[in-house]
């Protein structure tokens, strides 16, 4: 690992030691094999004036849940020092009374929580302290001899503390280790199945601290051969039976979850291992990430609805085994899954969880198959394990960040997504919380959809090569698909019945018509497995209005019409609904072109103004009231 100080920007933050302290602390957020999605945390001590003008010392420890990697000054915790150290000479001190009595001690309370750590962080009597959960060293604690193997390595530059929940427990075990001892002999502390901490009284050298000890751990299992240690194989692609698995998963959760399948080669590699079921239900590298992956994956095969619910089963199990009697279980979805041949599965409400959930199954297959390797992967134990994904000061930070988005969970797929309605029901959808892919064939709908929950992809919609191929996309980014909107159209120029060309006829009826009928085809198996499935057609009043010069448009969207009311009768028995909505004088889309506008006020004798306003209300209808009607 290296080191990623630099004395050019360090320097422009020597007068300010909480500056150096977020400087510091996002190096270590930018190297994942340290840090993962809001783990570790990182402290300061230095001196502050108060609100009467005196000068009193100050711990700014890392708020709860805050990612290092984007760190800034507000998301530390400005605490006074010595009350914070006095917490320790307690002789128990509860979790609630533990948060209490910390902002208490703080001198801002408008910051954030403080650190589950911060009374360890007050105690360590040097400036700056960094605490990791290093994917190499907690590698090494994860064996059956990973105390003496810890020695061996490191012999006595560091202190190795025994496995003890974080907190006010671990804060008084390492205080007692350390009461009569001298902190200057050690470069930093190894934390049994928990991490790492470095300290000193600058920056750097507690940062550097960091980045040798990580590298002696990793290249020790260099020299054992673990690092090279990393099965790898070949995918196969199975879309359907992915919708079908998040379709399980959701109903399991009970609500729409989305699936992120990871089919690189060391993910296919992992899950296809012989004894992979013994190896990656053990536990996580860390205590850290239950909150993100529960204690274990699901393993699929070739019954994926029995598989789950034999998970179901067995966390139910565990939770009766673990639980005082007192705690409420979770829902008994898994939030990841083994998928021999096809790779691993990360599961979540958003994108943001399938993407955190994603990054620790990564780091996960990687470190149990480097611990395989030098002995044995051993994490915690069964009962070690459930206390932590149980704890209330855990459970908490998921809280914080917990969404009840009407749509959370869900997968839309919208044509005619650059612009007017369809543009306007992507945008409404997304507020709510779905994940949504929008075709066009406006090049520009990358661009205007480059969200990673809200995607653009270029797609000619008469085209059905392109169109197989942006449901497929919508699959692989999300797991399913719940809900399709119809959208894309076209309004030929105006043209009465003899002066009609057939390439005006054919060219709206392809559109308008037949390029929905395939789309509706390609997706029904996927929607089949949808959470709530529901198709909705935009077409317009002239289904039962009609207009002069206006043939190809209207029969097109009249057959479009009898095209949904057969879909809602084919797909109902799959619970799938199906309705259509019917649009009227909405000229904020790219259909209302200025010709067409003023060839369409001909056809009734009037003006521009007078066409688009012509209602009861005297009013314009616009893309954003069809879509919320639509969604």
């Amino acid at each position: 690992m290296k080191s990623l100080w630099n004395d050019n920007v360090a320097k422009t933050f020597t007068s300010d030691p909480l500056q150096l302290r977020v400087y510091t602390s996002r190096l270590l957020g930018q190297e994942p094999g340290l840090i993962l999605h809001g783990g570790g945390n990182t402290s300061v001590k230095a001196r502050a004036k108060n609100f009467f003008g005196d000068s009193e010392e100050i711990i700014f420890v890392k708020g709860s849940g805050y990612d290092l990697s984007k760190i800034h000054a507000k998301g530390f915790a400005p605490l006074r020092l010595e009350e914070l150290k006095r917490m320790v000479t307690l002789e128990r001190l509860t979790d609630t009374d533990m948060v209490r009595l910390q902002r208490l001690a703080m001198t801002d309370p408008t910051a954030p929580n403080p650190s589950i750590e911060a009374i360890l962080h007050a105690n360590i009597p040097f400036k700056y302290v960094d605490h990791t959960h290093a994917d190499a060293v907690v590698t090494i604690t994860n064996n059956k001899n990973g105390e003496a193997l810890i020695r061996e390595l490191y012999k006595d530059r560091v202190l190795i503390v025994p496995y003890i929940k974080p907190g006010f427990r671990l804060a008084k075990k390492i205080d007692e280790m350390t009461r009569n001892g001298d902190w200057n002999k050690f470069q930093g502390m190894i934390l049994m199945h928990h991490g790492v901490f470095t300290f000193a009284d600058d920056a750097q050298t507690s940062y550097e601290r960091m980045i040798y000890l990580v590298s002696l751990a990793e290249d020790y299992l260099q020299k054992q051969g673990a690092l090279d240690n990393i099965a790898k194989a070949d995918s196969k692609e199975d879309l359907l039976t992915l919708s079908r698995i998040r379709r399980y998963i959701s109903l399991e959760k009970g609500s729409a979850m989305l699936a992120k399948l990871d089919k690189s080669p060391e993910a296919c590699g992992f899950a296809g291992l012989s004894n992979v079921e013994s190896i990656a239900t053990r536990g996580p590298i860390t205590s850290d990430h239950l909150i993100h992956t529960k204690a274990v994956p699901v393993i699929l095969g070739k019954n994926v609805e029995q598989e789950i619910t034999d998970y179901s089963s067995s966390y139910k199990a565990y939770f009766d085994r673990n639980t005082d009697g007192h705690l409420t279980c979770h829902d008994l979805a898994p939030r990841w899954g083994i998928w021999p041949q096809h790779g691993t599965i990360a599961f979540g409400r958003s994108v943001k969880d399938t993407t955190v959930v994603s990054d620790i199954i990564h780091h996960t297959i990687r470190a149990i198959q480097w611990g395989e390797a030098i002995g044995g992967w051993k994490p915690l134990s069964e009962k070690q394990i459930f206390d932590m994904e149980y704890w209330e000061l855990q459970q908490a930070k998921l809280r914080k960040d917990s969404i009840s988005s009407e749509l959370q969970g869900k997968v839309a797929l919208i044509t005619g997504a650059a612009s007017g309605i369809g543009l306007a029901c992507t945008e409404m959808l997304h507020e709510q919380g779905a994940a949504v892919v929008g075709l066009d064939i406006n090049p520009e709908i990358t661009q205007i959809l480059n969200q990673q929950d809200m995607v653009g992809a270029h797609c000619d919609i008469t085209d059905n090569r392109a169109v197989k191929k942006a449901v497929k996309m919508t699959i692989r980014c999300f797991g399913g698909l719940d809900i399709l909107i119809l959208n894309a159209g076209i309004f030929p120029d105006s043209q009465r019945i003899e002066d009609m060309d057939e390439k005006t006829w054919e060219r709206s009826m392809e559109i308008n018509l037949s390029s929905n009928q395939r789309l509706l085809k390609i997706c029904i198996p996927y929607l089949r497995q949808g959470m709530d499935a529901t198709v909705v057609f935009i077409s317009s009043k002239n289904v039962s209005a009609p207009g002069p010069g206006a043939a190809a448009y209207s029969v097109a969207k009249a057959g479009q019409t009898q095209l949904a009311r057969i879909a809602a009768l084919e797909l109902g028995c799959d619970g799938i609904r199906v309705n259509i909505v019917h649009p009227n004088a909405v000229y904020d889309t790219a259909l209302w072109t200025p010709e067409v506008l003023e060839s369409r006020a001909c056809e009734y004798g009037c003006t521009v103004e007078e066409y688009k306003t012509n209602n009861c209300l005297k009013t314009e209808v616009s893309s954003k009231d069809v879509a919320t009607l639509v969604c």
